[in-house]
């Protein structure tokens, strides 16, 4: 992503020096995958419905980017079980409120971790 634009479908997209997408709007689920592929995390029912949660977080709720703790919790009550780290870094490696964000087609977090 050196060009900070990604192709999908026949359409450049601009991205930040993070990869994360300029404008939310140019989001759909083909980008997502492309984004996902980039990241090397193939994309299970799992993550995205935590995608997707982040999206309404991030459009539903002002802006909003959950922590970690907070994505735990909130995961935990939709998927009905308890929900660890573990399982959410298992997902995305590479921190679920960065890389899920990247994926989700968010901007950048810039604080660190989730606690």
């Amino acid at each position: 992503m050196a060009d900070n634009t990604i192709e999908v479908n026949g359409k450049t997209i601009e991205v930040d020096g993070n990869g994360n997408l300029i404008n939310v709007t140019d989001w759909d689920e083909d980008v997502a995958r492309v984004l996902a592929a980039d990241e090397n995390v193939e994309m299970t029912q799992d993550h995205w419905d935590v995608v997707k949660y982040l999206r309404e977080q991030y459009l539903d709720e002002g802006g909003n980017q959950p922590m970690e703790r907070i994505i735990l919790k909130d995961m935990a009550k939709r998927w009905g079980k308890k929900v660890t780290s573990k399982d959410m870094y298992k997902l995305f490696p590479k921190a679920p409120s960065k890389q899920g964000n990247r994926i989700a087609g968010l901007p950048y977090v810039s604080r660190k971790g989730g606690y």
